[in-house]
């Protein structure tokens, strides 16, 4: 089982992927493209990352807007899986 990150801990990792953002118990980024067709292709790649992972993100679509929030609901909070999966999601726009 993944433990809950420390504050400080937190700190370091959003240093790795500064354009998530913590909000409470979570990690969450916008992604914006040029249309609805590309927003569904990456949200496709993100669905294999997570099935990689074994974590799957809450995924919010709004036409060219895909919107990705991470946290371990098993423990309550944040654990370094989030982070790593925000990594991993990342590479896909890069």
């Amino acid at each position: 089982m993944a433990e809950l990150l420390k504050a400080s801990e937190i700190k370091d990792w959003l240093k790795r992927v500064p354009e998530w953002e913590q909000e409470k118990k979570t990690i969450e980024r916008t992604f914006e493209f040029d249309d609805f067709f590309q927003s569904i292709d990456f949200v496709d790649a993100v669905a294999e990352i997570a099935e990689e992972q074994e974590h799957h993100p809450d995924i919010d679509i709004r036409y060219n807007k895909v919107r990705l929030v991470l946290s371990t609901h098993s423990e309550g909070g944040l654990t370094e899986l989030d982070f790593e999966t925000a990594e991993k999601i990342d590479t896909l726009t890069e």
